[in-house]
């Protein structure tokens, strides 16, 4: 078994974790002092209400399976959309009171790590494996019905994050293959998919590779620009392109690499020049040192945050700019940002230069609305909502 077939392999290994009570209204951070508010302990996919003393905590949602979502979408503050293992996506539009399981016929053995939505009833899903395991495929009547777009034929290839710059225009990566990440790109919303020529793709370094774990190895901000993560090589890099993936830069991040478990693993950009990445070593256990890393030019040039979250972080997302009035203490919008992991989720109100754990249950992935809504997702079908009562 290659090192990449093995780090697949152990990627797919759920952690235990539980959900604490955690204030995310927290004062102004400064000095790390790693604590959590304490609560009561919950576990599987649903769960009473995580609020701590000010009002502000993960909610978790009743899923009804015990799958592990690594991939979500969040469109508002009643619909949101979660792909994961098993071939398993769940849809609510009542802002998590039920979901609607809405899985693919005949995708059982698919895993399914991202989802792209773009309102209640259409979205895209990618499966990741090596060969035809990774495919795409996209509904259009709230997961009814499903059709495949694309499938890899190319064993080389293994599809890893998907994106997509407006209603049309999406994304799709490949670790490399002959030397090159590959892209794979949709202008019709996900219907048809094409290779793009790799002439403008910066040759990847020895062991180099995505990371299929939060559905953010490759986000996009505005009608053209796309930031890439790796892992895997002697350093963990960032690619970007402001052409829709024809041409790209790179740039080292500060996030330590070196191993195939170490690099960058999510990235959110809140418009084209200020980003956080988030990553680290995933095996349990395993320190995760400067897990962080901000930009403020568009990831020409990353800087390690002043205080990192403590360990390994796959997720990462901007608040919204317009919160809740029950969550306008958490403050900093839109400097806010929270990181997510198997050991917890941390809130930066800084931008990204310091942060400070606020919960230590377990998930994998988070977004965020710009109507205010924050949702998150992870192991044992755990899918929680950020609330404020």
């Amino acid at each position: 078994m290659t090192s990449k077939g093995k780090t697949r392999r152990m990627m797919s290994v759920g952690l235990s974790g539980v959900a604490l009570a955690a204030a995310l209204t927290v004062p102004a951070y400064g000095a790390s002092d790693g604590g959590a508010s304490g609560g009561a302990a919950g576990s599987g996919s649903g769960g009473a209400s995580q609020a701590g003393p000010y009002g502000a905590g993960w909610q978790l949602t009743e899923t009804g399976t015990d799958a592990r979502f690594r991939g979500l979408a969040a469109v508002d503050r009643r619909t949101a959309w979660a792909a994961g293992s098993k071939g398993t996506v769940l849809r609510t539009t009542d802002g998590g009171r039920s979901w609607r399981n809405v899985s693919p016929p005949g995708a059982g053995e698919l895993e399914l790590r991202d989802v792209e939505a773009f309102d209640a009833r259409r979205a895209v899903v990618l499966a990741i494996g090596e060969g035809e395991a990774s495919r795409v495929l996209r509904t259009e009547d709230g997961g009814a019905s499903w059709t495949e777009s694309f499938r890899n034929t190319d064993p080389r290839a293994f599809y890893d994050c998907i994106t997509f710059f407006d209603q049309r225009h999406g994304l799709a990566m490949s670790d490399p293959v002959d030397g090159k990440y590959r892209i794979l790109s949709t202008r019709d919303g996900g219907r048809s998919w094409a290779v793009l020529p790799d002439a403008g793709m910066p040759a990847a370094l020895p062991g180099e590779a995505g990371f299929a774990a939060s559905g953010q190895c490759l986000v996009s901000s505005g009608p053209r620009d796309v930031w890439l993560a790796t892992g895997g090589g002697a350093t963990a890099r960032v690619l970007h392109s402001r052409d829709r993936g024809l041409n790209w830069t790179v740039a080292e991040s500060t996030i330590p690499a070196g191993d195939p478990a170490r690099g960058v693993f999510g990235l959110a950009f809140r418009d084209r020049a200020h980003g956080i990445a988030v990553g680290g070593d995933y095996r349990a256990g395993q320190a995760s040192p400067n897990a962080a890393a901000v930009t403020g030019d568009g990831g020409r040039r990353w800087k390690t945050a002043s205080a990192p979250p403590p360990a390994y972080r796959s997720g990462v997302a901007w608040l919204p700019h317009s919160l809740p009035h029950s969550l306008d203490g958490m403050g900093g919008a839109p400097m806010a940002a929270l990181a997510v992991g198997p050991t917890g989720t941390d809130l930066t109100r800084d931008g990204g230069r310091t942060w400070r754990t606020v919960d230590t249950g377990s998930y994998d992935t988070v977004d965020c609305t710009r109507d205010g809504a924050c949702w998150a997702s992870g192991e044992k079908g755990r899918i929680a909502r950020l609330s404020g009562r």
